[in-house]
């Protein structure tokens, strides 16, 4: 029965995250509030392998939850559950957008998609930066203002973010690099 469902949960996210991988993770968090399958601080780790696999992020996400939920086969279903709307959606759309590719209002449909995917993005990266920058649980509980942020986080960050900007090496090296600085100054 997990198999289904995780087909069906995938299915839906498919063929309603618009705009790539990171417009996957308001459905992960849905997900994990719905379900024991993983938890919203797994979904952590969820991206951090599956920007660091090569492949799609949303198929790698959806593959390594699906085996969080329910084993190699679980991931297998997710996977397939999350690529099967698009494999439908791109032959639908690939027959109409040979015949009204340039009338007025496929042209303003697209346009208005936009806005609805970067705001997916920012969830995403506002529920990313939550969990990574700040320490959202103690802060919630406490309301002490001097326990919202994680200043180690927000430092690492800082200065990957530098080295990025500065130095343009593949994204690898980054998350290595910080794998290896987290393990020297975890508490």
């Amino acid at each position: 029965m997990i198999y289904l469902l995780l087909f069906f949960e995938f299915f839906k996210i498919g063929l309603f995250a618009i705009g790539g991988g990171l417009s996957t993770l308001p459905f992960l968090y849905d997900l994990a509030e719905r379900y024991d399958w993983f938890t919203a601080a797994d979904i952590t780790f969820i991206i951090a392998i599956s920007e660091s696999t090569p492949g799609p992020i949303a198929v790698n996400m959806a593959t390594f939850a699906g085996y969080k939920a329910a084993g190699t086969l679980g991931g297998a279903v997710a996977t397939l559950g999350l690529i099967v709307p698009a494999i439908i959606i791109v032959c639908l759309v690939a027959k109409a957008m040979e015949q009204y590719r340039y009338h007025h209002y496929v042209q303003a449909g697209l346009r208005s998609v936009r806005p609805a995917v970067v705001a997916l993005v920012s969830v995403a990266l506002f529920t990313i930066v939550r969990i990574s920058l700040l320490n959202w649980p103690e802060f919630i509980q406490s309301m002490d203002w001097a326990v919202l942020i994680n200043p180690k986080a927000v430092i690492l960050f800082g200065v990957a973010l530098a080295a990025m900007l500065k130095f343009k090496k593949h994204p690898i090296i980054y998350i290595a690099a910080g794998a290896v600085v987290g393990i020297f100054i975890a508490p």
